[in-house]
């Protein structure tokens, strides 16, 4: 996600770098630069220009920090506006003190409605949450069994009935209290295009069920049409929210630039990814940090202390302490890194990483064939590679559709990440934290009251 801008700000500031001193002239440049970067992310034109107009102020204004450098000061002063454009802070969601919460998901055909109410579903529930999917999406066909289909993947139980959307949704709320349910979230059809017949569709839903939050879902990709799409929606349904899907494929970024500066509302969850676990509440500071090639390690360390298993992690890091680090131990850490997501997307959370890494073509598939190579060694083989002698290693191969030399390529490979292991001692303490009995989660940071107190 933001491949292209981040390319081009990382060219910004290392020429920025690499001056002593900034003069007018030179500001005017960076700011130039920063500007066409912008405007080719698909950012809308009234955004860069008030983007601009804020750094320059701002540098212009600045009391040059005697800890920073001239160009240091201004990634600073770039860092905080990007995340002002964001959102500035995160959407923190408040609990109806009556349950249930009510959640309604508005967008166009197409924009991932239905996968993200899937998505939100299970993120409701990994807060300790009960909720409800309710399927008034009655336009498309399947639209309902695909929401069953979600639904069971997240374990949450589907409500819906063959009459009309907003009888469906005001039913799916009487439900949700019946069976007592804590959140409710109704999903909606979309049309390809805005129109009368949606809008009101919609506006009958919402005062049907007086929702709590209403976000509206827009795909990543659409660019500058975001703006448009979300002036729209945001005109009859008054928007708490915007949740971006497709954000992984969005190599420009510019409907997450534009959106809350002209709509005014923040953008509360990003889908980045097609696995129900690749949803993620969007923090404004962190993907700021991403956009300038700074990391994120705090959404890393969050996804590593959700999805790392505690046994798994304790067994790790004994045997990394004590010394006998064997290939079940690294096959079992493998299995484990994949439940985080794409590596390309964990390797853009590093902070430092050099720019040919980030863009590096690395093929998740390739974890597949390791794990296949291990699969096809027998227990001891595992605990003892050394056992592998030639035929065993023609064995392997065969077993695991490798070539011999892609063996031993594997066994070489662990043995030099076996002896830097051993070099670090107790260094089986991170795993042992990612690994640690998850604390109680907090939502984030801005907080937001919903609009109906019951």
């Amino acid at each position: 996600m933001f491949d292209s801008l981040s390319d081009r700000f990382d060219g910004i500031f290392t020429r920025l770098r690499g001056r002593g001193r900034l003069g007018e002239a030179d500001v005017d440049e960076v700011l130039r630069e920063i500007r066409l970067a912008l405007l080719e992310a698909d950012v809308n034109f009234t955004v860069v220009r008030g983007i601009i107009e804020r750094i320059r102020s701002a540098c212009v204004g600045a009391d040059l920090s005697k800890s920073l450098t001239p160009g240091q000061q201004v990634i600073k002063i770039v860092n905080a506006e990007l995340t002002n454009v964001l959102g500035g802070e995160n959407l923190k969601i408040t609990y109806a003190s009556k349950p249930p919460t009510v959640v309604l998901l508005a967008g166009l055909q197409g924009s991932g409605k239905t996968t993200g109410a899937g998505k939100l579903a299970r993120w409701f529930k990994q807060q300790g949450r009960n909720p409800l999917l309710v399927g008034a999406d009655l336009q498309r066909p399947a639209a309902v069994e695909q929401l069953r289909v979600l639904g069971a993947q997240a374990g949450v139980p589907v409500f819906s009935e063959p009459t009309d959307p907003v009888s469906v949704a005001r039913n799916g709320v009487a439900e949700a209290v019946r069976v007592g349910r804590d959140v409710v979230i109704v999903d909606t059809a979309g049309r390809l295009t805005i129109d009368a017949d949606l809008m009101d569709e919609m506006r009958l839903i919402s005062e049907a069920v007086d929702p709590h939050y209403t976000f509206l879902v827009i795909d990543a990709m659409i660019g500058q049409a975001a703006v448009e799409t979300a002036e729209a929606f945001h005109s009859v349904l008054e928007l708490d929210g915007v949740i971006l899907s497709k954000l992984d494929g969005d190599a420009r970024g510019g409907a997450a630039l534009s959106v809350k500066e002209v709509v005014g509302r923040p953008i509360a969850f990003a889908s980045v990814g097609e696995k129900q676990t690749d949803f993620e509440q969007f923090h404004p500071e962190r993907m700021a940090s991403r956009i300038l090639g700074m990391g994120d390690v705090l959404t890393l360390i969050e996804r590593a202390e959700q999805e790392y298993d505690q046994d798994v992690a304790a067994r790790a890091a004994t045997a990394l302490q004590e010394g006998r680090f064997t290939l079940e131990d690294f096959l079992e850490q493998m299995q484990q890194l994949k439940k985080m997501g794409p590596l390309q997307g964990i390797i853009g959370m590093l902070p430092g990483i050099p720019k040919e890494l980030k863009n590096a073509n690395i093929d998740d598939r390739e974890l597949g064939r390791v794990e296949a190579i291990i699969r096809s060694m027998t227990p001891g083989e595992r605990v003892e590679p050394d056992l592998i002698n030639g035929s065993r290693r023609l064995r392997i191969a065969n077993g695991s559709g490798a070539t011999p030399s892609e063996v031993n390529l594997l066994l070489k490979q662990f043995k030099e990440a076996q002896k830097m292991m051993g070099s670090m001692g107790l260094g089986g303490k991170a795993l042992q934290r990612a690994g640690s009995k998850k604390k109680a989660k907090k939502s984030g940071g801005g907080r937001h009251t919903p609009k109906r107190r019951p």
